[in-house]
């Protein structure tokens, strides 16, 4: 069993930055890959950030240039630090864990982190 606390959430001003954090407990990630998600208001959960096992990164087109996903193998922890923010980057923000090696979507989520852009 995979435990996910997110952290860093809050709320910021459009053009602000925030780093989100996720750490894991119950068993190491590093050969699994992890990602971030979000869910708007009335929208599906959407990919936000992935990171494989091996190290490659993958972004949505709308964050593209202004989120990094960056892992801490030792701890456990993947972050997602987000610049250049905007009121369309509202929304809870997720941790995956996949039980299968760089699927994800699946497995273990946490119980997210809301993020408000807003003046």
């Amino acid at each position: 069993q995979v435990q996910l606390v997110e952290s860093g959430g809050g709320l910021v001003q459009p053009g602000g930055s925030l780093r989100l954090s996720c750490v894991a407990s119950g068993s190491s990630r590093s050969s699994k890959g992890m990602a971030w998600y979000r869910q708007a208001p009335g929208k599906q959960r959407e990919l936000v950030a992935a990171i494989t096992s091996g190290d490659s990164t993958h972004y949505a087109d709308s964050v593209k240039g202004r989120f990094t996903i960056s892992r801490d193998n030792v701890n456990d922890t993947v972050y997602l630090q987000m610049n250049k923010l905007a009121p369309e980057d509202t929304a809870v923000y997720y941790c995956n864990a996949p039980v299968l090696s760089n699927v994800f979507g699946m497995g273990y989520w946490g119980e997210g982190t809301l993020v408000t852009v807003s003046s």
